[in-house]
């Protein structure tokens, strides 16, 4: 299985399965003599961690990290970063009535065909649980880029939506609640909202605003490695992303040039930003924003009609334990992977200084 690595000089490798010994990773190009703090790293994975509330799958993981290598007295050497987390939970016999069968809409089926084996026990390395290590990196590059602040919080769940722009909203309100949303009025709704589905055994999904702020003129490169197409990727690359957009995003399609652009100010700055501070592809000094959009979770506990290897349509219900909306704790794993493209165009950014 190939497409395991991402980043150019900053990069990172992950490993394992859902329902294996471990999973883990390998950051390689971390440079040297960066202080870690360990605890802010734990805190990030602790932010993801499932059965942290009522509104997440309630399997029972500690999540915490342990560095193998690379890190000496607090500082990184710059040899790659080897770490682990073990899985502690695990409940396989909640999957044995889907070895012969595919969810819809799940990685189920598309595993089996490509690679002809599969491991059905919490969907292997397709579950989201891989993220943890993701999460663990981005904290890293988040301690190398110290100085550009990252805030993600869930701006929808279903049809029900923030009304107000990320500037009137406090960023140290987002973990203030369950479903990590700064607007405490719309965050009630939201939580109100994912109980009553899963009550009704579904799934729901909802979207991710993501801020970047104090990021320096000059990251990304001008054609095939836009700092918006990676982090486009970046971002896609998580389970349950369907969509991103970023600046005016699709809204920018109905506006005129003349309403769209953004005028500069006499220091450079712009006197609007529906360009997302990004432009031809690089960094120009204002925020960078955007939205990621998750569908509801695949697995559901409910009836429905699923495929056998043998491909027969039979009923099929879902088990064991599945988030009714991922957005809570995938606002981290937002965070963590604008983390790893920022720093890798960072590190990239101080060869043309």
């Amino acid at each position: 299985m190939a497409g395991n690595t991402i980043g150019t000089l900053f990069k990172l490798t992950t490993f394992g399965e859902s329902h294996g010994t471990a999973i883990g990773g390998i950051i390689d190009g971390c440079p040297p003599n960066i202080s870690l703090d360990l605890e802010d790293i734990q805190k990030d994975l602790d932010r993801r961690k499932p059965g942290q509330s009522a509104i997440v799958t309630q399997r029972k993981e500690s999540d915490t990290v342990k560095f193998l290598s690379g890190i000496f007295e607090g500082k990184t050497t710059g040899t790659p970063i080897g770490f682990v987390i073990e899985n502690e939970n695990q409940k396989s016999k909640d999957y044995s009535h889907i070895k012969d069968s595919f969810r819809p809409s799940h990685a189920d089926y598309v595993y089996q065909q490509k690679y002809g084996i599969r491991d059905y026990r919490g969907g292997g390395r397709s579950s989201a649980r891989e993220t943890a290590s993701r999460v663990v990196a981005g904290a890293v590059a988040k301690q190398v880029i110290a100085s550009i602040k990252i805030n993600a919080f869930t701006s929808s769940v279903g049809d029900l939506f923030i009304d107000k722009p990320y500037q009137d909203l406090d960023f140290s309100k987002i973990d203030a609640n369950d479903v990590r949303c700064p607007d405490s009025t719309s965050a009630e709704k939201m939580i109100e909202k994912i109980k009553i589905i899963k009550k009704q055994g579904d799934t729901i999904g909802g979207t991710i605003t993501c801020v970047a702020q104090n990021v320096p003129v000059g990251l990304g490169e001008p054609v095939f490695d836009k700092l918006h197409a990676e982090l486009g990727k970046a971002m896609l690359s998580i389970n349950a992303v369907k969509g991103f957009e970023y600046g005016s995003g699709f809204c920018g399609a109905k506006m005129k040039g003349s309403e769209h652009n953004d005028l500069y100010n006499p220091d450079g700055t712009t006197k609007t930003n529906l360009s997302g501070g990004i432009q031809g592809g690089i960094s120009n000094g204002m925020d960078i924003y955007f939205r990621v959009a998750f569908k509801p979770v695949a697995t559901l506990i409910q009836k429905q009609d699923t495929l056998t290897k043998t491909g027969e349509i039979i009923e099929s219900q879902g088990k064991g334990r599945h988030d009714p909306c991922v957005v809570p704790r995938a606002v981290p794993i937002v965070e963590a992977m604008t983390a790893l493209v920022l720093a890798d165009f960072y590190l990239q950014n101080k060869m043309y200084l």
